[in-house]
């Protein structure tokens, strides 16, 4: 039957009501199909499941039904007569047809299509086409924390097209218990939408995450004082002379059976020592030091090829002199391509987790609780910012993207601040002082008082 399965013309001689007007769909039947008080239809006799819609108003419609391979019935509308003829519409429906005694289901096909790609499918594309190109492995890691965590378990299943406001504010509000999470998880979730508008996923305008208000969080921002600097830097040699006590949580179990406190005593690794000072010299984020290669180190310049902003290519870094006799006194491990290669197994650089741990010991002996290997960078920041540094100048050593982030650094400072208050008080508080005479004389002469003498 011109090649439409028998498996669709069965299914629907099921779908036709018993009884149902059947005659040649010809212009000269369509045409004369007069309307009546209740929508009518009638199914051609030579191509089952093709009809076509008289309405009262007289609109008459081509249409072709089915049942799909589940049960379901089916009843897509092909055109509207006056935009197609009869037998247009009747190679519509005969190519419908065919698909569907293939087993498709053009309906639910283009329905499908219409509404769209999830947004569990806009993270994966997200994730592979942008974060993997353009970011850092550690950014790629916790964007893909942030999805698998965050964002796929609550908003996966909605369409991106469809995707509201209201649907961004949900994901936000479900966070708030931790502020800088939520923001963190909001900002994933805005540059993805963002790209779904680039590549076509939903039609462009306002992001959805525009409108919504970011929580406040209170600043991580720390930089070491000089006597703190100093305090570390009593640290640091007391660390490779002597060694530095154990960090233990006496309240487990496996505490009672290490040694005596007094005993809790232990050389630091070199490496580690030689990663914190070259922070503090370089400003240099704890990845850029850690995956330093002998390849990135240029001795005749000066130079350090660190990398340029994020995941933008490495560049050569003009860093302190001190920081390339940190970098040459290195030994270098044959095979090794590391200047800080892990112990045991020089083919890998130190892991970040040994340097954090060193970490906690020289913060702790050095009285530095809460201080972070970052405050490292933000006292390197702070440090030029007092020296008379621009921001400009800061923003090029420290290789940020732009001015904002910056910004923070020259900020944190509050010393220039508090001398500059203290310079305008001391100014206004000598000048009322000095005129203290004339206001007595001004208020006595309101009151009518003699003050000849």
């Amino acid at each position: 039957m011109d090649g439409i399965g028998h498996g669709a013309v069965h299914r629907f001689a099921g779908a036709v009501q018993a009884g149902a007007f059947m005659p040649k769909i010809t212009k000269r039947f369509v045409d004369t199909a007069a309307p009546r008080a209740e929508r009518w239809i009638a199914w051609d006799d030579d191509l089952p499941g093709f009809g076509l819609v008289v309405l009262p108003s007289g609109v008459k419609s081509y249409v072709v039904r089915y049942r799909t391979l589940e049960g379901r019935d089916r009843r897509p509308t092909i055109g509207r007569h006056g935009v197609i003829t009869p037998d247009q519409a009747r190679d519509q429906a005969r190519e419908i047809l065919v698909t569907v005694g293939r087993g498709g289901d053009p309906l639910g096909d283009r329905r499908e299509k219409r509404r769209g790609a999830a947004m569990s499918e806009l993270f994966d594309r997200f994730l592979e086409e942008h974060a993997v190109v353009h970011c850092t492995p550690r950014t790629v890691a916790e964007y893909r924390r942030v999805v698998e965590k965050h964002l796929r378990p609550m908003v996966g299943a909605l369409k991106v097209e469809g995707f509201t406001n209201q649907d961004a504010r949900r994901v936000h509000y479900a966070l708030r218990a931790t502020p800088g999470q939520a923001n963190r998880v909001l900002g994933v979730l805005s540059k993805a939408l963002s790209l779904a508008m680039e590549w076509g996923m939903r039609p462009d305008g306002l992001n959805p995450c525009a409108r919504v208000k970011k929580y406040a969080q209170h600043s991580r921002d720390r930089f070491l004082s000089v006597d703190e600097l100093g305090r570390l830097g009593a640290a640091l040699i007391h660390a490779e002379a002597v060694g530095l006590p154990w960090v233990v949580d006496e309240t487990k179990p496996k505490a009672k059976h290490l040694a005596r406190p007094e005993n809790r005593v232990s050389p630091l690794d070199p490496t580690i020592v030689a990663v914190v000072r070259l922070l503090l010299l370089t400003g240099a984020r704890l990845s850029e030091v850690t995956e330093l290669q002998w390849s990135h180190v240029d001795f005749a310049t000066g130079t350090l090829a660190l990398p340029y902003q994020k995941g933008r290519g490495r560049r050569p870094h003009v860093v302190a002199g001190a920081a390339m006799d940190l970098v040459s006194r290195r030994p270098r491990v044959e095979g090794s391509p590391w200047v800080f290669p892990r112990r045991g197994d020089p083919s890998r650089c130190i892991s970040r987790e040994v340097v954090e741990s060193g970490w906690s010991r020289i913060r702790r002996f050095a009285d530095l609780d809460g201080v972070r290997l970052h405050d490292l960078r933000h006292t390197f920041g702070t440090t030029a910012s007092r020296s008379g540094a621009n921001a400009f100048q800061i923003r090029d050593s420290l290789r940020h993207a732009n001015i904002t982030m910056t910004a923070r650094y020259v900020n944190a400072d509050l010393d220039p601040q508090r001398a500059l208050a203290e310079a305008v008080g001391n100014t206004i508080t000598a000048a009322l002082t000095a005129r203290k005479a004339d206001v007595v004389s001004i208020a006595a002469h309101r009151r009518g008082d003699d003050v000849s003498g």
